[in-house]
This record gives C-alpha cells, sequence and structure tokens, in this order.
C-alpha cells in the first residue's frame, strides 16, 4: 500500500507530506477499536525480541526516533505500528515555531533529508500535558528528548541550566526515560553544550533534579537520563562526552543526531547546496553512527544503555548497529522512505535471523552465542 502512496506523498512538499502523513494517523490515535485492530496485526508479540535496559521492558529494540513527533500528537498511532518504544520530542521549556521555511528537504537517492527545523513545539509543559492524557493507550516505553529554547543564550550558563531543568521538570512524570538533546546542529550554538566544561554541570544539575520527588514519582532517581551526541564529534570528543556522562551517572548516550556532513552523496553537489544548512540523515550516515556507537559501547562499558540511530532501514542494518554495542536502535529516516510497515517488516527480519543463525534470543543472536 505503501508504495502506491509514496510517489504521491514524494510530490508534495515535505513538510506538507509529513502534515498529510501524520493527519491520516489521527483514527488510529483516536479510535481505540482501530489502535486494536492495526497493533494485532502489526505489534510483535515474540518474547525472543524483547530486550530488557534501564528497569523497562521493550518488546522489540526497534523504536522511533525524536523529532518525528515533535508534539506528542500520535503517540498511540505510533505505538500500534509495533515500534518497541517511543522518543518525543525534542521539546525545550518555551514554546517555539519551527526556523523559517523551507527547512525540511528530501534526497531520494540517497535515502536521506536534510531539516534545519530548530526544535518546533508547543513547549513542555503542553506536551507533557497531552502524553499525559494520553499516556494509558500508549502501552510501550516512552522517552521525552528535551533540549534548549531557542532564545536563552549560552551565557550565562545557570540560564541554561534553568532552562533544561524546567523542561525536564514538565516531563519527567511521564516518561519512561528522558534524552538530553544538546547535539542538534539547528539551534544556534548548542552544539557547544557538548564540550566537557558545559556537559559537566549540565549533567550534575539534571541528575541532582531527577534525584528530588515528582508530582508521581517518589522514587529517587527514578527517570533514566540519556544524553544524544552528534556524529560530528571526533574521538577525543566523543570520549570526553561519554567519560562525563558516566561520571554523572547517567543511563546511557544515544548515538548519534543528524550530521552536518555532506561527504559522499550522491545528490549533486549543487542541488545539495541549494538546500543550505541543517542536518543530514539517513542511509549516508549510517557507516559514522556505526562507528561512534562502536566507540561509545567500548568507553561507556557494558551495563550503561546505548541506543543507536543513523540509516538503520532493515533488519539487516539495525542487527549491524546491534553487534557494534547498541542495546536498542531507532528510525526516523528510514520510516520515511520505508512506510509505517517497516516495524513490523524489521522485528520479522529479526527473527528470520534467529532462524538462520540458531539463536534461541535476541541476545544470542547479537552476541553470536547459545546463551
Amino acid at each position: 500500500m505503501y508504495s502506491l502512496l509514496k510517489p504521491l506523498l514524494f510530490s508534495l512538499d515535505p513538510a506538507k507530506a509529513h502534515a498529510v502523513s501524520m493527519a491520516s494517523l489521527a483514527p488510529v490515535e483516536h479510535l481505540s477499536l482501530l489502535r486494536s485492530l492495526l497493533a494485532g496485526a502489526l505489534k510483535p508479540s515474540d518474547p525472543r525480541l524483547a530486550v530488557r535496559k534501564m528497569g523497562l521492558t521493550f518488546p522489540t529494540p526497534l523504536g522511533l526516533a525524536a523529532g518525528l513527533d515533535k508534539n506528542a500528537d500520535r503517540a498511540r498511532a505510533f505505538a500500534a505500528l509495533g515500534f518497541g518504544h517511543l522518543e518525543l520530542g525534542t521539546v525545550t521549556a518555551q514554546a517555539q515555531l519551527a526556523n523559517p521555511k523551507p527547512n525540511l528537504f528530501r534526497l531520494p537517492v540517497d535515502r536521506a533529508l536534510v531539516n534545519r527545523l530548530g526544535f518546533p513545539n508547543e513547549g513542555a509543559e503542553h506536551v507533557a500535558a497531552r502524553i499525559r492524557a494520553r499516556r494509558a493507550g500508549v502501552g510501550i516505553p516512552l522517552g521525552l528528548s528535551i533540549g534548549k529554547s531557542r532564545n536563552v543564550p549560552l551565557e550565562p550558563l545557570a540560564d541554561v541550566l534553568a532552562d533544561y531543568c524546567a523542561s525536564f521538570r514538565a516531563v519527567r512524570d511521564v516518561a519512561d526515560f528522558v534524552v538530553v538533546n544538546i547535539s542538534s546542529p539547528n539551534t544556534k550554538d548548542l552544539r557547544a553544550m557538548q564540550a566537557a566544561d558545559a556537559a559537566r554541570p549540565l549533567f550534575g544539575t539534571l541528575m541532582e533534579e531527577a534525584r528530588r520527588p515528582g508530582r508521581a514519582r517518589s522514587t529517587a532517581a527514578s527517570v533514566p537520563l540519556l544524553v544524544k551526541i552528534a556524529p560530528d564529534l571526533d574521538d577525543e570528543a566523543i570520549d570526553a562526552i561519554v567519560d562525563e556522562a558516566k561520571r554523572a551517572g547517567l543511563a546511557g548516550v544515544v548515538a548519534t543526531n543528524t550530521t552536518i556532513s555532506r561527504a559522499g552523496l550522491a545528490t549533486p553537489s549543487e542541488a545539495v547546496a541549494r538546500m543550505g544548512a541543517g542536518g543530514l540523515s539517513g542511509k549516508p550516515l549510517f557507516p559514522r553512527a556505526l562507528a561512534v556507537v562502536k566507540r561509545v559501547r567500548a568507553r561507556l562499558g557494558p551495563e550503561a544503555t546505548v541506543i543507536g540511530v543513523g540509516g538503520i532501514d532493515s533488519a539487516e542494518t539495525a542487527l549491524a548497529m546491534m553487534r557494534v554495542g547498541a542495546d536498542l536502535v531507532q528510525i526516523y529516516t528510514g520510516f520515511v522512505y520505508g512506510g509505517p510497515l517497516l516495524p513490523r517488516a524489521i522485528a520479522r527480519g529479526l527473527l528470520e535471523h534467529m532462524v538462520q543463525e540458531g539463536a534461541p534470543s535476541l541476545r544470542a543472536l547479537v552476541h553470536g552465542s547459545a546463551a
């Protein structure tokens, strides 16, 4: 079905196509019977696919990456499509509009996207209220990505910390985990927060905030915190930010965000140049994301959680990402190009690999053992 609809969607401006796609999911989001029927057809139920990390059980390792459902408008619908978790947002303490249009571009020959949206969202409090009203219908682990409000400058740093804390306090009671986004290329100077001297106080402040009882939580540090890093960091910078995450006691790392690199694209360079600045996602990012995940795992150790993102569009790419160290994986651009049946296809593909390789579980498939 998607193969028939995709040419029509791709004939539209990318932003309009996204709006049409989100509107098409409205009946699923709001009609429980329709969600049940869809979930019955699409949601994997094989316990061999389950992943247990951060005190949570993920029915499959495949999640929806942040950025596709920024305002949590379709959380229940996406869950019914067969994802094992959702990362919604990125939300900010202050509601803000997208960066000026055009701000979203397709590179079909590369199966890639370029975006410079810049965290458009209705504000952390507003989005949290929507999730609170619909949370029971999601049924899978739900993460929230938090970012810096656009009009909060990096100096003084105390204002940035307060801004992130405001977002965290808004979402902590509706999220199973929270991802601190300091790596988007589309908010001015945000990536400077990945430097150790900025990340250290940010992580420390958020962990201190996490230990305070929330409105609906009384257990200390009950909400796992992760940090999302850029693929454009060099190895030394990756090691430094991972060390800060370990020092602060974060639950893990999400690797990676979009890239500012345009290397190796098949799309003509003049067409790419016309698109301008922004983060590139999709297939071209996969090799670098794979390398970053491998380095993060080696530096982070075996216990913390690593979520791999970037160029995943099949069971094979998902498995490759897990074999270098990811516990969980996420898709965004792959979903745009692959369509709503892709989560089911990836789950089935992983099960087929288990059969082919004689692996009794996902863990055995990933680690090449019979245990």
